[in-house]
This record gives structure tokens, sequence and C-alpha cells, in this order.
């Protein structure tokens, strides 16, 4: 009852505290109560009138639809360099009734990390971007705002058979990737980024700060996939590393709907999650133009944990249809597969990796799917045609099978394991500017989407976290409206994760557009006259 009573003052005192102009004023007054001295408020503290305010904002924006004219600002954005000034940050959030928004890498596919319909302000992570790395016990305590780019090259600096199963975009933050559950081309040998996290240090939402132990191991299970913004602001996690050969091969090949684009497809989907392990491919689908006609092109990009004579044994043996030979094979270091899978040509110096400057950005949609049982050729060659009528919208389907066939759903947060084909991965991007653009591509992807309604996972439709995509559900602060998204996100680990969130964070101080909600009788208190 004291904790009710609590949240339903905390909620009326942070409505009448401040509003307006004067929000920037109470929560710096707030900070130098909280033992931030006035010369770190000044280099930490970015109000709309700072000169820096616009350039510290678009640096971590990666989606352009949400950086227009008419997109919110954030009221505050707060850099800390400390963990007791993300503590007080949090505190004071609390008190000035800010809603707070948490950026690491800024590639929230929705922008839901710095943009909100209401007044808020951005925990800008950035600066927590010390890696430090142990290989006696081949550990890294790795702060939240450094890239995977920046950790994969520091680890490439201590080890040269050593990695980390994360994404191959170098310019992503650690800390949204790790939270949601991030996975790579070493998915089916070694799992996902989650499944090598041993400790973590957090800010909770009482601003204290705690590690494994500290918080408890119910807490420690959600933010390893639920999304750590729903719970606390992740400071840095220790992840345990993975060995890698010292050669491995990778290969890039093309079949177009003319060729034998869909009997391939079919193969890979009746191989892939029974191959060796050590084989990961991606299937990019997209309709390209050849010869002034629009085609279906299928490219089969894939990384293979040894070398190519081994290799092509083992596509020859489980993937005929594929036809790779020797020739189409790269044998190089772990870290040059790094680069491969970034498309950086192979003079590019590993170096280029601790670069955080992104590519150019776009506007872009993404959504997600799983695929359970294989499709047929001839649904294949229908989805084919589809996507060559809608024109920009293209598919890309990722590998499972290997270790996730082995690992409970409840391991972690991530239920996406065992069974599972391949996932989807829906892709437009553009760089024409307009509303009316932005909505008929956004509406392609949709088409695309509902098209592909018998071919995927269904009761619930699965979606992958860190794919996030609005269309599927939005907030609407009860249990009800989380679980629209919550159950296509987490299946049956989504009433675990709201116990452990009403548990830990029953104000719903770490709260977005997808947020995990409280339980029912919380919510209940909280919308009470």
């Amino acid at each position: 009852m004291k904790i009710f009573l609590g949240l339903i003052f905390f909620v009326y005192i942070a409505a009448a505290c401040c509003g307006g102009a004067g929000v920037y004023d109470a929560f710096v007054a707030c900070l130098s109560d909280n033992n931030v001295f006035q010369e770190k408020i000044s280099a930490i503290v970015y109000g709309p009138n700072n000169p820096s305010f616009e350039n510290v904002l678009d640096s971590g924006v990666r989606n352009l639809r949400f950086n227009l004219t008419t997109t919110r600002k954030p009221s505050i954005i707060v850099a800390p360099t400390a963990e007791t000034e993300v503590s007080a940050a949090v505190v004071c959030s609390k008190k000035v009734g800010l809603q707070i928004k948490i950026r690491s890498g800024g590639h929230d596919y929705e922008g839901i990390s710095y943009v909100s319909d209401n007044e808020f302000m951005i925990l800008d992570m950035f600066n927590f971007r010390s890696i430090d790395i142990d290989m006696t016990d081949a550990t890294v305590w790795v702060g939240v705002g450094a890239y995977l780019g920046e950790l994969y090259y520091r680890i490439w600096e201590k080890s040269k058979v050593h990695a980390f199963p994360g994404g191959v975009c170098p310019t992503v933050g650690v800390g949204g990737h790790i939270s949601g559950a991030g996975y790579g081309n070493l998915l089916r040998k070694h799992g996902l980024t989650v499944d090598h996290v041993i400790d973590a240090r957090i800010v909770d939402a009482n601003g204290r700060i705690l590690d494994r132990r500290g918080m408890g191991e119910d807490l420690f299970w959600a933010i390893r996939g639920g999304g750590g913004a729903s719970f606390a602001v992740i400071l840095s996690y220790r992840i345990k590393l993975v060995p890698v050969p010292a050669t491995v091969t990778v290969f890039r090949l093309r079949r177009f709907y003319d060729d034998d684009a869909a009997e391939v497809v079919f193969q890979y989907q009746q191989a892939v999650t029974t191959i060796d392990e050590n084989l990961f491919i991606r299937v990019l689908l997209q309709p390209v133009i050849v010869n002034k006609k629009k085609v279906l092109r299928a490219t089969f990009i894939g990384e293979f944990l040894g070398g190519a004579d081994q290799l092509i044994s083992v596509t020859t043996a489980r993937f005929p249809k594929l036809g790779l030979q020797k020739s189409d094979c790269q044998e190089m270091p772990w870290i040059n597969s790094v680069l491969f899978w970034a498309k950086y040509d192979n003079k590019t110096s590993p170096t280029i990796l601790l670069s955080r400057k992104p590519n150019r950005v776009k506007y872009l949609k993404r959504k997600s799917d799983y695929v359970k049982t294989p499709i047929s050729i001839s649904g294949l060659k229908t989805i084919f045609n589809k996507m060559v009528e809608i024109g920009k919208v293209g598919l890309v389907f990722n590998s499972y099978g290997g270790v996730m066939d082995q690992m409970s759903d409840s391991e972690t947060p991530f239920p996406h394991r065992k069974g599972t084909l391949y996932k989807i991965q829906y892709s437009v991007t553009w760089n024409e500017e307009g509303e009316e653009t932005a909505q008929h591509y956004i509406n392609n992807t949709r088409i695309l989407y509902n098209f592909m309604t018998p071919f995927v996972s269904s009761n619930p439709r699965e979606a992958y976290l860190n794919y996030r995509d609005l269309d599927i559900g939005t907030s609407d602060n009860t249990y009800n409206g989380g679980r629209v998204y919550g159950l296509k996100y987490f299946k049956n680990n989504f009433d675990r994760l709201v116990q452990i969130k009403t548990k830990v964070d029953p104000e719903n101080v770490f709260r977005n557009e997808q947020s995990i909600p409280l339980s029912v009788l919380i919510m209940k208190l909280l919308h009470s006259p």
C-alpha cells in the first residue's frame, strides 16, 4: 500500500511541479541539489538555447522520418559522463515530471529513443564508451554508448581468435543492441548477444546504481532481451567472448527469378536449420532493374567458421542448388569478415571500425516476421511477383537453427528460438523528402507484410524487438494495450516481464511507445479518480 500511495503522490507532484520554460531551470536546480556541480551541469546538459543542442540531438538520429521541422524536440538533453550523473538525471526527471528517453546509438527504427508526443528529455549515453577487456577469462566490460565496431576492433587488438556474437552494422550502439537481444552471423554457432552477458550495471527507477547481484536475477533476466529502457538505464554490460578460428570464409552469390532463384531459396529453407552450425547464410530478396526490366534478385551472403574447402564440402552435400564454388569464396581473419559484412572493400583497414560517423542517414521503414515451416516453390514465386509489383520493398532472411534450437524459449525474454527456420526483415529506404512520399513507402511495406500472412508465424504473429515496428501496436498505458505488441515480441515471456516491471518500476518512470506495461492492478490505481 505504501508503494501505491507513493506512486499516486508522485504523479500529482510531478504534474504540479513545473512546465514550459521553467522545466529546464527546475531540472538544473535539481541536479545541483543531487551533487552535480555547476561546471559539470554546463558540460553535460543541453537546453534548446544551447548552440550545441541541435548537433547533439542530430548526432544520434538514424532515421530522417523523425528529424523533421514538425518533429517535437526534447526539452533537455543530458549527456552524462559518470554513473552518479545518470542517477541524478533519473531522480530529477521524476521530480520535474519529464518523460525520459534513453539513447545509446540511435538505431531504433521508430526513433523512440529520441522522439515523443509528450514533453520529454533525452538521456544520451554516448560518453559511456569504455571497453575494458580481460583476456585471462575472455570477458569485457563495455559501456552502452560504445559502437559495435569499436568493440570488435578492441577485441581484435587483444586476440585474433576471439569475437562477440553481435550485429553486422558497426555503428549500432551496444546498449540498445544487447538489451533487445542482438544477433549476428555467429548466431547459429553461439546464439544471441544476450546469451553471453554475465553481468551489468544499471541505474534503477529510484536512482540506485546496481550490478547483477544488487538488482537480482529477475531484473537481470529482463534486461537481457526485454528492452532495457522499460526497466532501468543500462550503464554497461559484462560480456563473455567466444572463440573463432584464425580463418573464416565469406561469400556473396546472386540468383535471379528468371533463373532458379525460387528453387534455391526453397532448398535454403530445407537445409538452413540442420546444416553445419558453423555456417550462417543471409538471403536478400530485392526487386531490381535488369535490361530495363524489373526482376527479383536473390543474394546469398554467408560466413563459415573455417576454410573454403570445408565450406564447399558442406554446401555440396546439404545445399547443392546454391552452386557455391571455391572461386566464390574469400578466406580471411574474423575482423576482416566484419568489414565484408559492413560492405567495405578488402583494402579497407580495420581502423575504420573506430569511426563513429554513420553512413548517410536516410528515411526508412522496417518490419519483421518469423517463418516456422518452409514456403513452397509456388508460394515463393507468388511472393517474388508481389515484390516486383510493389517495386521497392526488400526482404532479408536470417537463418536460425544450430544452437538456437537447443535453448529454451524462456532462457531470456527473447522467445523465437526452437522451431524457427529464419527471421524476415522487411526493408525500404528512400531519399526523397515529403510526407506523401513517406506514406507511399510505408504503405508498401504494409501491403507486403499483409500479403505474407499465410507464410509466417501466427497466434501470435511474432516480431523482433530490435526491428521496432509501431504498426503492431503502441502503448495506451494499459496492460491490455501493451499485451497487443508484447505477445508478438515476447510470447509467453510477456507476463513475467510485466511482473518484473511492476516490481522494479511501479511509477512507470521508464516508458516509451512500446514499453512493458504495469500490471492491471497498478494501472487501475494510476487511472482511478
